[in-house]
C-alpha cells in the first residue's frame, strides 16, 4: 500500500463538512467544554495551588488570560482569510510552507489524540472510584471509559449540532453550581473575610509561582480549537474570532473568580496546609462546598465533575476527527479521510479512527495494570499540553510570516507582528518551563518525563517525512496545502 494515498476522490460521501450548523453561542460551549472548566478547578487547580504558588494562584491566571489574548491578536486576524478546519496545520502550512505545516498536522493529530485518549483515563478512574463509593459497584476503570469512547463515538459520528446541544447543557449547569459556591463562600465572608491576599506580591512569589504557571496554562487548553469549525461556523469572519476571545474571557474570568473565592473560603494562609493533609487533593471542593452550602450542592458537583470529564471527551474527540478530515482532504494522510458522511456530513472516518486509537490505548495500559489517573491521564495530557504550547509558538510565527509583505491589506503592524511575535516568544519561554518541571507535571521520574517529551520530535519528524513525500509524489497538491477556504 502506498504511503501517498490516491488523488482521486472516493466515491462515499462528500469532501464539505456541514456549512452554517454553528453559531457563535455553539463554537463557544465546544471551546468551554474543552477546557473542562469544573474538571480544571475540583481536579486540576488545587493540585496546581499546592505545588505552585499557593494563594498567589489567581494573579498567575491573570498573567496567563493576558498571554493568551495577546496571542489571539495574531490568530484571529489570519482565521478571518483562511477558514479551515485545520486549524494550527492550515496556518502553517500557508505561513511557513508544506514542510512546517505538515510537521504542525501531525503533531497536531498527536496532541488531540492523546489529550482525548487521557481524559479517557480520568473519567474511568473518577467514575469508578464514584461508583464503588456512592453504590457500591466494583468495576475496572477500564469499563467506564470503553463505554465513553463507544458513546463518543457515536456522537462524533453525527451531526455536530447533536453534539453542541448536548454541550451547551453541561456548561451552563457547570457554571451554575461553582457560582453558587462562590456567592456562598463570599456571602459569608469566608474564613477570615474577603480580601484580596491573593493578589499581594508576598503570595504572588510564594512558593514555586513556575509550577503554577503551567497549570493555569494547561487549564484553558482547548480554546484554541475555535478555528476547527470554521468551516461548519455561521459567518466564519465574524463569529471566530468572537468566539475565540469571548471564550478566553469567559474561561479566564470564571477560574480567576472562583479560585480566588475559594481561597477566601479556605484561607490564604491556610490553603496549602489544606490541601497538603488531605490524601486526595481532588476533594478540597468537596470540602468546602459541605462546610459552605451543604451536601446537596456536594452530590452535584461530584456529579457535574464526571459529566464534565466526559464534555471535554467530546470536544476534544471532535477536534481529533477535524485534524485527520483536514489533513487527509490535503493528501498527507489517506484521502477517504478527507470524506465526510452523506446525512450528517460530519468527518465519520476520522471520528472513527480516533476512536479506535482511544480503545487501544485504554486497553494496553489496562493490561499493562497501569493507573488510569497517574499514568495515563497524567501522562498523556501533559504530553498533549507541550505540542499544544509548541503549536500556538510556531502559529504566532506562522501569522507574521503570512502577513509579510501583504501591505495591501492595510493591517495594524501590533496586530500581524509585534503582538504575534511576542507572544510567540512569551510561549517559549513557557513551553522551556514546562519541559525542565515535566517530571513535576506528570509525577514521573526525570528519564520518563524526557523520554516521553522525545515524542515530540518523533512526531515532527513524521510529518515531515509525510510532507517531503507528498511534495515529490504531487508536488501540485503540496504547494495547495492548507488553502482550502484560503481567501488570499
Amino acid at each position: 500500500m502506498s504511503a501517498i494515498p490516491s488523488t482521486s476522490v472516493p466515491a462515499e460521501g462528500s469532501t464539505s463538512l456541514r456549512t452554517n450548523a454553528l453559531g457563535v453561542g455553539f463554537i463557544i460551549f465546544f471551546v468551554v467544554s474543552a477546557a473542562s472548566p469544573l474538571s480544571a478547578l475540583a481536579g486540576g487547580f488545587p493540585i496546581g495551588i499546592m505545588l505552585g504558588n499557593g494563594a498567589g494562584t489567581p494573579a498567575l491566571l491573570l498573567a496567563v488570560l493576558a498571554l493568551l489574548l495577546m496571542f489571539s491578536v495574531g490568530y484571529t486576524t489570519m482565521a478571518r482569510y483562511l477558514t479551515n478546519a485545520g486549524g494550527f496545520y492550515a496556518f502553517a502550512s500557508r505561513g511557513l510552507g508544506g514542510v512546517v505545516g505538515g510537521a504542525a498536522g501531525v503533531l497536531a493529530m498527536f496532541a488531540y489524540n492523546m489529550m482525548q485518549v487521557g481524559l479517557n483515563g480520568l473519567f474511568g478512574g473518577v467514575v469508578a472510584g464514584t461508583m464503588a463509593e456512592t453504590f457500591g459497584i466494583n468495576a475496572p476503570w477500564w469499563v467506564y471509559s470503553l463505554l465513553a469512547m463507544f458513546s463518543i463515538a457515536v456522537l462524533g459520528y453525527r451531526k455536530i449540532d447533536l453534539s453542541a446541544r448536548l454541550l451547551s447543557v453541561v456548561v451552563i449547569a457547570e457554571y451554575l453550581v461553582v457560582l453558587v459556591l462562590d456567592v456562598a463562600i463570599l456571602r459569608t465572608g469566608g474564613d477570615s473575610g474577603i480580601n484580596f491576599d491573593a493578589f499581594k506580591v508576598s503570595n504572588i512569589l510564594s512558593g514555586t509561582p513556575s509550577i503554577g504557571l503551567l497549570f493555569c496554562f494547561a487549564a484553558f487548553i482547548g480554546f484554541e480549537a475555535t478555528t476547527i469549525y470554521g468551516e461548519e461556523a455561521k459567518d466564519p469572519e465574524r463569529a471566530i474570532p468572537l468566539a475565540t476571545y469571548a471564550s478566553i474571557l469567559l474561561v479566564g474570568a470564571f477560574y480567576a473568580f472562583s479560585i480566588w473565592a475559594f481561597i477566601v473560603g479556605a484561607g490564604s494562609g491556610k490553603i496549602v496546609p489544606a490541601l497538603q493533609a488531605l490524601q486526595d487533593p481532588t476533594t478540597f471542593v468537596y470540602g468546602l462546598s459541605d462546610h459552605y452550602v451543604g451536601p446537596q450542592l456536594t452530590t452535584a458537583i461530584r456529579v457535574l465533575f464526571m459529566v464534565s470529564i466526559y464534555a471535554g471527551l467530546l470536544a476534544f474527540h471532535n477536534s481529533a476527527a477535524r485534524y485527520f478530515y483536514a489533513i487527509g482532504r490535503d493528501g498527507l494522510l489517506y484521502r477517504s479521510l478527507g470524506t465526510t458522511h452523506r446525512v450528517h456530513q460530519s468527518p465519520h472516518l476520522g471520528s472513527a479512527l480516533q476512536s479506535l486509537i482511544a480503545a487501544v490505548v485504554i486497553v494496553i495500559f489496562a493490561a499493562l495494570g497501569a493507573d488510569p489517573i497517574l499514568h495515563l491521564f497524567s501522562w498523556l495530557t501533559n504530553l498533549a499540553c507541550l505540542c499544544v504550547m509548541l503549536l500556538m509558538a510556531l502559529t504566532s510565527i506562522a501569522v507574521v510570516s503570512y502577513f509579510l509583505g501583504r501591505r495591501d491589506l492595510q493591517l495594524s503592524m501590533w496586530r500581524v507582528a509585534i503582538l504575534p511575535m511576542a507572544s510567540s516568544v512569551a510561549l517559549t519561554c513557557v513551553l522551556c518551563i514546562a519541559i525542565v518541571n515535566f517530571d513535576v507535571l506528570t509525577g514521573a521520574s526525570k528519564t520518563l518525563s524526557y523520554l516521553l517529551c522525545a515524542v515530540i520530535p518523533l512526531a515532527i519528524a513524521i510529518g515531515v517525512a509525510l510532507a517531503l513525500r507528498l511534495r515529490k509524489a504531487a508536488p501540485h497538491r503540496f504547494a495547495a496545502l492548507g488553502s482550502h477556504n484560503h481567501k488570499l
